[in-house]
């Protein structure tokens, strides 16, 4: 028994179009925005996109798209396909291991509650946040999860940088646009309410 995540057919070609670096923080989180927007626009998963770059040099290791749907996997998040082939790519399940440059992670929404317990695991050294959990809640209907109050300062004692709100406002129009377009909010057991 196996499974696999693969990103879909335009989602590889774009990451082969990619320049080696990209430098800035606002580049970066505008690519990422970007295959989000393509990534629902495709109907190969959700309005969620994670790159993994070198924190220093912005050398692009690869650019991740939620996958959730189309692979039957609740665990296909964006961040979860971007770190994992990027641990891949790289031949570490550590990228935070000895010799290795920083790295870090963009992304278009701040991780949900499974994503977030995997930034610690994954050695990044670095988390880029667009959009907050409750724009995206608010927005989407997507259900974040039960995240912990202060999850930044979590990271951080971790050693872990954390930057918010970089284009939050572009990261928002594309969940406006997803809510809009009428495709599923892969809630598990079918969005029921829990309580809290």
């Amino acid at each position: 028994m196996k499974f696999e995540i693969s990103l879909p057919d335009w989602a590889i070609e774009e990451n082969t179009k990619l320049p080696d670096e990209i430098v800035s923080v606002n580049d970066r989180m505008q690519a990422v925005i970007r295959f989000a927007r393509s990534n629902f626009e495709n109907a190969t998963g959700g309005p969620f996109a994670a790159g993994v770059f070198e924190k220093k040099s912005g050398r692009v290791i690869v650019i991740g798209v939620n996958r959730v749907v189309p692979t039957n996997l609740s665990s296909a998040h964006a961040e979860i396909v971007a770190l994992s082939l990027a641990q891949q790519q790289l031949q570490t399940f550590d990228l935070g291991g000895p010799g290795m440059p920083d790295y870090q992670l963009v992304v278009n929404g701040r991780p949900c509650a499974m994503c977030f317990g995997s930034i610690p695991w994954s050695g990044v050294r670095s988390v880029v946040v667009g959009a907050s959990g409750q724009q995206i809640e608010e927005l989407t209907g997507f259900d974040e999860g039960p995240i912990h109050p202060n999850w930044q300062n979590e990271l951080r004692s971790r050693g872990i940088e954390v930057i918010e709100n970089v284009q939050a406002d572009e990261a928002c129009r594309v969940f406006e646009a997803f809510a809009k377009s009428g495709q599923p909010v892969y809630n598990g057991r079918s969005g029921d309410k829990f309580e809290k």
